[in-house]
């Protein structure tokens, strides 16, 4: 697991925008859903899982350096929770539930932001969730002639696209 940020001045700030509980909540865990929604869009040999879901964790660290205050803060949310195991390389067991639920929260994530936050760290967030996916589904090389994305993680990633629309 790749090292947790520094902390900033927004390590321990309170969330930039005035969110409801349930609202933070649904943005800090959303980063991790993604990710495991992208790990399951295509079955995988373990080594291929664990090389997605290193890939995942090292998109969600890259958030430390967005530019947005939402995404520092959101990262800083997900470092700060102690978690004595938390996933490195994980997939959902009903791939198309666990999935279509991701979408969902997604969507509600996307309403959320349209409502609360600043047009720009709104931007920034669905951004940062559309790059951890496609850093986790180029990660592993799949397909018979070794194409970086499958036609199933394309497939995911223009579903979440669309849900992640304002």
């Amino acid at each position: 697991m790749p090292s947790q940020p520094t902390a900033g001045p927004w390590a321990r700030s309170a969330p930039p925008i005035a969110f409801a509980p349930d609202e933070w909540d649904l943005l800090t865990r959303l980063p991790a859903r993604v990710m495991i929604a992208a790990t399951s869009a295509e079955p995988d040999s373990d080594r291929r899982t664990v090389a997605e879901g290193l890939a995942g964790i090292d998109a969600i660290a890259a958030g430390t350096v967005s530019d947005s205050d939402l995404v520092r803060a959101v990262v800083a949310a997900i470092y700060a929770e102690a978690d004595p195991d938390p996933p490195s390389a994980e997939q959902f067991r009903d791939r198309h539930a666990g999935i279509t639920e991701v979408l969902v929260n997604c969507r509600a994530a996307s309403l959320v932001l349209a409502r609360r936050a600043d047009p720009a760290d709104a931007a920034a967030y669905r951004q940062w969730l559309q790059h951890i996916a496609a850093r986790v589904c180029g990660a592993a090389r799949t397909g018979v002639f070794g194409h970086r994305v499958s036609d199933a993680e394309t497939a995911f990633l223009a579903d979440l696209h669309r849900a992640l629309q304002p």
